[in-house]
């Protein structure tokens, strides 16, 4: 029985286990089961493309996609006996979320016949007649990503009131965890020594954690300093994370400077944050909605995420 963990990162074509990896996929997935021919299925565009790839719990590549400078998705494909896993689903909406973030105001895809419904739950819709590439019947599609005319408002957006608690017991400290866990709308970020059991291992958390881990469309990644203790200790955000590893991703620090970060904190995608220095203790400080702050904390995260890697314990839930 395969299993059903599987990951999806961006993938780098200039690096060469990236690119075979990708390569391998495609070969299987068009080349051979499709028969496109191998002269259409390389161009230059894989060069300047924004790639992902899907692999299985073992690290073998189980599917791809790509986002080219034009703002077109593309080559996107699943090994046979993923399909129907939801691979493809995850695979487009990381496109989706890189096409976003580019700002592109709408991006267009040709989508094979039999998929089209596929890539309408995701919004695309279809334009224009039927035709033939690579002898396969394909529509045009195309999913705007924001307005060509922005709405009128009656002014910005009203400021949140700020709450800003110094924490200095356990009973604040599961509190002020679970504040930002449930005011995430789709993206959360843990930094943690050991997974924090006394916090994070309680039905409160792992129930607000999974609350928003299925609510769609959502990414929540931890940061893992010694992942043995969680481990040996059965852990149960390891086991939820493996469920849903689609969703959680984890990783452990290898530079030497952010294995010993002291600290540990919690950001949710809307400013909110519990920080505390020493990662250890509980006595912290948690705000609702500080930007500036927020802001600094995220791209610290990002530095240290892009440098860590899965440890041979976690890679089963690495993504």
């Amino acid at each position: 029985m395969i299993p059903n963990d599987f990951t999806v990162t961006p993938a780098d074509w200039s690096n060469e286990a990236d690119r075979e990896a990708c390569k391998a996929v495609r070969e299987q997935v068009f080349i051979v089961e499709q028969q496109v021919p191998a002269e259409d299925e390389w161009d230059e565009f894989d060069e300047r493309a924004r790639h992902v790839l899907a692999r299985d719990a073992a690290g073998n590549p189980i599917g791809t996609g790509r986002l080219t400078s034009d703002a077109v998705i593309g080559r996107m494909a699943v090994m046979r006996d993923w399909r129907g896993r939801q691979v493809g689903a995850v695979m487009l909406d990381r496109l989706i979320e890189q096409a976003r973030a580019l700002a592109y105001p709408a991006i267009e895809l040709h989508a094979q016949s039999q998929a089209v419904a596929f890539y309408e739950q995701f919004g695309f819709a279809t334009y224009g007649d039927e035709f033939v590439e690579c002898a396969i019947k394909h529509f045009h599609m195309r999913l705007d990503l924001a307005p060509t005319v922005p709405p009128v408002r009656p002014g910005p957006p009203p400021r949140p009131e700020v709450r800003s608690v110094a924490v200095d017991s356990r009973e604040q400290a599961m509190e002020e965890t679970l504040a930002p866990i449930g005011a995430a709308s789709r993206h959360l970020y843990i930094y943690t020594r050991d997974l924090d059991p006394q916090l994070l291992d309680t039905e409160a958390a792992l129930g607000a954690l999974k609350q928003l881990a299925i609510g769609g469309q959502t990414s929540i990644r931890i940061l893992i300093q010694e992942p043995q203790q969680p481990l040996r200790r059965g852990h149960r955000l390891i086991a939820l994370a493996r469920r849903l590893s689609s969703v959680f991703a984890l990783r452990t620090p290898v530079q030497d400077s952010d294995l010993q970060y002291p600290s540990a904190f919690l950001l949710n995608d809307n400013s909110g944050f519990y920080f505390r220095t020493l990662g250890n203790r509980f006595e912290g400080e948690a705000i609702n909605y500080a930007p500036g702050r927020h802001a600094q904390l995220l791209e610290f995260f990002k530095q240290v995420w892009e440098r860590s890697e899965s440890s041979e314990e976690l890679r089963q839930v690495d993504m």
